[in-house]
């Protein structure tokens, strides 16, 4: 991601939301399916905030927020708007939103300007603009511009904010230092070592071994109803048709492989195809000087990196090919030169080209018999190909005309199969492990967003098979009859009562040390043997060692309290009781020259960086002046939260 994008992952969810400085780009081309659409509710020329002179649109916050959802579905598709909501992050994508306009108006107010030139760079190197030769082709741009419902000024906009950004932050950001002191102070407690216990009063040895009342049991199900809810369930029902699913007996002619041949003889003709390396510079002078430092002994690829250029080389490729990924103009100049030379500067869209011809394949032509298999095995194809659409088209009429999909299977002899209940990742619910058809894949997320009874056609591995597929059943998020799980909620019931006696026995455990008894002490007071105790050694060192690995809640707790105190944690799911007891705390000396130092600015620096970067943004909001429309961004808020 580009700089001055913050990671957002304060929330349960643990995923990053990126907004900010190319937000289409990088969430429209990484998959993301930004349409453009708004859900309504409030006016599109409503505003949800002004910064400065320019308005904030309800329409952008919307959209923006729902590729912030898409990005986060994309790691758990069970999340839906109205849990991105509740846990703030629309807050957070308001921000940044705010964020976002106050430094492109703040950044123009000081004369910092972002040229098309500089725009026209950022462009060329954006990989999703790039034909298979890997250079840029307008006619992709634009059609991945259309894919995602934006228009050239809208990217351009959104670029020019984000130049203007690392403009202004990057001088501010550019080597965050920690203090000599503070990294002193910091680095210390890396060599802190902890001694101590921790002790756990599990739940199971209080717990009731009877069978509870029914009212007790029922009252206990009503008030933890939502522990035992089962998330949405759907069952899928499909069939799939292929280019195997065409019963007609498809072959090519003698005419057609023929006609076929005359309609294309410049195929067939002796031709020339062509590897090129290139690089693109902004104006002709530049490409002519570069070309002749080429020309005088220094490499193709030397002098693109000493411009600073990147050059990609393109496979072997016909003119026509050449021209409609590049230019024309590239296209005659690179079939102009000989193999190995570099030829004369040519326009392109965003600049002049810079290329050398790394290889130049002769093929000679071939008559109508060396064609023949080939010819006849692409007719073929394309009959097969043919009939497979009007097979797809027939299908989609019957499925438009209302017919129900088992009718519509039995028309086309296509077999039926059905989904065990699915959840929205994909996973058969209480059977971990278990797989679903491959074929539904593609289609998963589409079929929770349909009604029942109601199918849909497909296509699967690039319209090579298609596959009509309806929900026949929606089991809808809820917990199921007490009567259902009785066992389950009756285990539940006992750790809960049992969790409540053990949470007893740590206060008067906790009561006694700080009595002044000692901990293991008031631990034998409680006459129960099996309660666990680990003592604990431990340096914050080796605590950090652990990575990227969950630390036991209990160890962060040891390593934040005083010397010579206990502290009570509860275990989650009602498992028990921890009692921490921190009995000592050593802290070796730092030398002046220890690399704990230097490990430790290091590590603070993106910390600092980004306290650097939330403190300019905000002072740039003050100064040029944000208003918030309070009324709008709640009516946003409850139009996303599905609550109007």
């Amino acid at each position: 991601m580009f700089s001055s994008i913050r990671r957002f992952f304060q929330s349960k969810f643990g995923l990053p939301i990126f907004i900010g400085f190319l937000i289409l780009v990088a969430l429209a081309f990484a998959a993301a399916d930004i349409t453009g659409s708004t859900f309504g509710g409030v006016a599109g020329g409503d505003r949800v905030a002004v910064v400065g002179d320019e308005r904030v649109p309800a329409s952008e916050l919307e959209s923006t927020a729902q590729s912030a959802l898409e990005q986060v579905r994309s790691e758990d598709p069970t999340i839906g708007m109205p849990e991105f909501v509740e846990e703030g992050l629309l807050d957070e994508v308001l921000r940044q939103l705010i964020d976002r306009y106050a430094v492109g108006n703040f950044a123009e107010e000081l004369g910092l300007r972002a040229g098309r030139n500089l725009i026209n760079s950022e462009i060329l190197q954006i990989p999703a603009f790039r034909d298979v030769a890997g250079e840029f082709d307008e006619e992709t741009y634009r059609q991945a511009l259309r894919a995602q419902g934006l228009t050239d000024d809208m990217l351009r906009g959104d670029l020019k904010d984000g130049l203007l950004e690392q403009m202004l932050f990057r001088p501010a950001l550019a080597a965050p230092q920690l203090s000599e002191r503070a990294a002193r102070q910091y680095a210390s407690l890396v060599l802190e070592r902890r001694r101590g216990a921790i002790a756990l009063i599990p739940s199971e040895l209080y717990a009731p071994e009877g069978e509870p009342e029914d009212g007790k049991l029922e009252a206990f199900y009503e008030e933890n109803r939502s522990q035992f809810r089962r998330p949405q369930q759907r069952v899928i029902r499909f069939a799939t048709f292929d280019g195997d699913s065409i019963l007609a007996d498809v072959e090519a002619t003698e005419d057609e492989i023929a006609e076929r041949y005359e309609a294309n003889r410049d195929t067939y003709a002796a031709r020339e195809r062509r590897a090129f390396s290139s690089f693109v510079v902004p104006t002709e002078d530049a490409a002519n000087a570069l070309a002749e430092r080429i020309r005088g002994g220094l490499s193709l690829e030397a002098a693109a990196r000493e411009a600073g250029f990147e050059v990609s080389s393109s496979d072997l490729l016909d003119r026509e090919e050449v021209a409609n990924t590049t230019s024309f103009a590239l296209a005659e100049s690179v079939f102009a030169a000989a193999e190995g030379a570099i030829a004369e500067p040519a326009r392109g869209t965003l600049g002049w080209y810079v290329a050398r011809v790394d290889e130049v394949e002769r093929i000679p032509a071939r008559s109508l018999a060396d064609a023949t298999d080939e010819i006849a095995a692409q007719i073929v194809e394309e009959k097969r190909a043919a009939a497979l659409v009007d097979l797809s088209t027939r299908i989609e009429d019957e499925i438009y005309d209302g017919t129900a999909l088992a009718e519509v299977a039995e028309a086309f002899d296509l077999e039926v199969r059905t989904s065990p209940p699915l959840l929205a990742n994909g996973a058969v619910f209480d059977e971990p492990g278990a797989e679903i058809p491959r074929e539904l894949g593609p289609v998963l997320e589409t079929a929770f967003e349909m009604e029942e009874s109601e199918p849909q056609l497909a296509q699967l591995d690039r319209g090579e098979r298609f596959i009509i597929f309806d929900v026949s059943e929606v089991i809808p998020s809820a917990a199921p009859p007490l009567a259902e799980i009785r066992e389950e909620v009756t285990a539940a019931w006992r750790l809960a009562e049992g969790s409540a006696e053990a949470r007893e026995a740590a206060r008067r455990v906790l009561a006694k040390t700080r009595e002044g008894s000692d901990f293991a002490d008031a631990l034998r007071a409680e006459e129960e043997p099996r309660f666990q105790v680990q003592p604990i050694d431990l340096s914050r060192r080796e605590l950090l060692a652990q990575g990227g690995r969950n630390i036991a809640p209990p160890l962060v707790l040891l390593f934040s309290m005083a010397q010579g105190s206990t502290k009570l944690l509860e275990a989650p799911q009602d498992l028990g009781w921890y009692l921490v007891d921190l009995e000592e705390i050593e802290a070796d000396p730092l030398a002046a020259d220890d690399p704990a130092l230097a490990q430790t600015r290091q590590q603070f620096a993106p910390t600092l960086a980004d306290e650097y970067r939330r403190q300019l943004a905000r002072a740039i909001r003050d100064e040029v002046g944000v208003e918030r429309n309070e009324d709008v961004i709640e009516a946003v808020r409850r139009r996303l939260a599905g609550e109007s």
